[in-house]
This record gives structure tokens, C-alpha cells and sequence, in this order.
């Protein structure tokens, strides 16, 4: 009886983990007219950056290199922090940029 409580739970926890990555994988992408968005000077592409608005801004600095993005290395999308439920593009940038260590 035992063993089969421990499935059952078992099964339960491992549902519920690949429910809830397939709804982190669903996240709608961020809007570049989002206010957040609009606010942080957010692109989803990093060469449309206007570079006389946001000086800090340099060739090579994108969302997948910012320490703030929650993909994986090479991912063409992942979570952020700054866009709470939803995904930026691992190309696109804005001015909370901050190189990973």
C-alpha cells in the first residue's frame, strides 16, 4: 500500500512540474508597445536599438547574454523578471541590460 501512495504522489509532482513548464514554454512574448516594455527602451531585435536614446547600449549586448534572462544559453526566447508571465527574445534588449558574470 505504501509503494503505491508513493507512486501516485510521485506521478503527481511530476505532473504538476511538466504542467507547469509547458505554461512557462506557452508565455506570450513581450510587446515592444508594452509600457514596461516602452519604459526599459525594450526591442525584441538588439540592432533596432535607438543608440542616441540609450548611449549605454553596445554591439553584442542582448537579452540571452543579460543576467536577467532565464533561457538557456542560445535559446531564441526566456522568461525575465522585468516581464512578469511573459518571454523576451533572446536577441532583443533593454536599458536594465546587465552582462552575466
Amino acid at each position: 500500500m505504501s509503494n503505491r501512495r508513493e507512486f501516485v504522489v510521485k506521478l503527481g509532482v511530476g505532473a504538476t512540474a511538466l504542467v507547469s513548464g509547458a505554461v512557462f514554454a506557452a508565455a506570450p512574448m513581450v510587446d515592444e508597445k508594452d509600457a514596461t516594455a516602452g519604459s526599459l527602451g525594450y526591442k525584441a531585435d538588439a540592432s533596432k536599438v535607438d543608440k542616441t536614446k540609450f548611449p549605454k547600449f553596445a554591439a553584442g549586448q542582448n537579452c540571452g547574454s543579460c543576467a536577467l534572462f532565464q533561457g538557456k544559453a542560445g535559446d531564441a526566447a526566456g522568461g525575465c523578471p522585468l516581464f512578469a508571465g511573459k518571454q523576451v527574445a533572446g536577441a532583443g534588449w533593454c536599458s536594465a541590460y546587465s552582462k552575466k558574470a
